[in-house]
């Protein structure tokens, strides 16, 4: 019987490295004369798809070599070097957090120091209703118990629905952030300390490689499909750009996502950005490193993405001040000082009817969108205000835009503007940029549109010159 055996493995949930896969999935060998553990590699991995390794203290000679010591006798037995085992298996699914797990978290608001800071502490409060409604859109929920209560919680949800991450964030009054965590961890953490089993699928969630593997708000991608995309790092600043610049109901308006922070931005993530006009934010940092990196890399994503579009804003490294640069700021610290409302007249405008099909990738012409992105800002007691100074006035651009193309006979061809940007559908291209441009008259965000279709008339008249003898 078990209970025979000096040498058991140890009861309980206690876990230790794997010396084979180093996951903390091992369990030891106890010697129960005197409770003390056998050397670390005598034990079981948990793991026995994934990994395997047992070494038995009874099979492979340790436990007669005790037992003759014991009786004082010598023998010439060694132990065996630890054995790798390498099992030819297949990388496991990715495991996802239960959504009944992420519903326990929808609740106690009203503990929740980030949301009462946005209906009562900050200095422009906000509207119940906004507030809800930015609380469906993204499933921000609340830790209601335990070090992290009044936490607010960020879901990393991807295009079909599934829980991949769920980030918690403790705010002061401010909103400045005062702790992260990971609801996963908070769960072990809490079993841990109860010596408890960890549920089924948490343990089989640890066995993901990387935790925040989608965008936040990702799952909302499928919801509004035609709206261009505002990429931030953190969830917090994707949900003040939502409250400051309007709901994504509105096909025009920006859909805020984030990529968790600031080295997460890579293609894997950015493949469900496909065929969008992508606007990226990045932090603020000293010497600009953070603008280049996102620059750099959002390069090489739009090349293995076709027909998607990256603009990164350099909007805060050209106004800045230097102290805000080296103390990393970011866009949400900025917003939050302004009057939200000023933002929202500025989308009582002409709503044009969603397209069927996701715009063709803009023209980007740096150096001229880098001057006119200044014009509409100033910086003021070494704040950069976001209330437009004068708004520049597109409409004689786009009337004379409307009037050429309106008598212009479209090609019904696919139109190749240079070697990363090709019209499939002249037509609709213009349709759909022209009640862009027409809903969003200066705002300096969409002037890449306005830029297409300047590019696309260019390319036109040249196509049309060249056909003379």
């Amino acid at each position: 019987m078990a209970n025979d055996y000096r040498y058991t493995l140890e009861k309980g949930s206690k876990k230790y490295r794997c010396p084979n896969c180093h996951k903390k999935r091992f369990v030891r060998y106890v010697d129960t004369g005197t409770g003390n553990y056998l050397p670390e590699n005598y034990g079981s991995c948990d793991r026995a798809m994934n990994c395997g390794y047992n070494l038995n203290p009874y099979l492979d000679g340790y436990a007669k070599e005790i037992w003759e010591q014991e009786q004082g006798n010598t023998t010439d037995w060694k132990p065996q070097p630890i054995k790798r085992i390498k099992k030819p298996v297949k990388k496991p699914k990715r495991a996802f957090i239960p959504v009944e797990v992420l519903n326990l978290t929808r609740a106690g608001y009203e503990q929740n120091t980030f949301i009462q800071n946005l209906l009562s502490r900050v200095a422009f409060p906000f509207e119940v209703q906004d507030i809800e409604q930015v609380i469906s859109l993204y499933h921000l929920g609340t830790v209601q118990n335990g070090y992290r209560k009044g936490a607010n919680t960020f879901p990393f949800v991807d295009v079909q629905g599934n829980v991949r991450a769920v980030q918690v964030k403790q705010f002061d009054k401010q909103n400045h952030t005062t702790g992260t965590d990971f609801l996963h961890s908070i769960i072990e953490k809490h079993h841990t300390r109860n010596n408890k089993a960890l549920p089924e699928w948490l343990e089989t969630y640890n066995e993901n490689e990387t935790k925040v593997s989608c965008l936040f708000g990702e799952h909302l991608l499928t919801k509004y499909p035609y709206n261009p995309v505002a990429l931030v790092e953190a969830p917090k600043t994707a949900i003040y750009g939502t409250l400051y610049f309007g709901f994504p109901e509105q096909p025009t308006n920006l859909l805020w996502l984030a990529v968790y922070n600031l080295s997460s931005l890579n293609l894997n993530k950015c493949k469900a950005l496909k065929g969008r006009n992508v606007f990226l934010f990045p932090d603020l940092s000293k010497g600009g490193k953070a603008f280049q990196l996102w620059s750099n890399k959002a390069a090489e994503i739009q090349k293995r993405l076709q027909g998607t579009y990256f603009y990164v804003s350099d909007l805060l490294e050209q106004l800045a001040p230097q102290q805000d640069k080296e103390q990393g700021k970011d866009l949400a610290d900025y917003l939050i000082k302004q009057d939200w409302r000023l933002f929202r007249k500025q989308d009582i405008k002409e709503t044009p009817q969603p397209e069927p099909e996701p715009v063709e990738p803009p023209i980007r012409e740096k150096s001229e969108k880098s001057e006119a992105l200044k014009k509409p800002f100033i910086i003021e007691e070494n704040n950069i205000d976001f209330i437009t100074v004068k708004e520049p006035d597109w409409s004689n651009d786009i009337a004379e835009l409307e009037n050429y193309f309106t008598n212009m006979k479209l090609p019904t061809q696919p139109l190749k503007l240079n070697e990363s940007s090709t019209i499939t559908d002249c037509s609709l291209f213009v349709k759909n940029h022209l009640s862009t441009v027409k809903a969003n008259n200066g705002k300096q965000i969409y002037l890449p549109y306005l830029n297409r279709l300047q590019e696309l008339k260019k390319a036109l008249i040249n196509q049309r010159f060249s056909k003379v003898p």
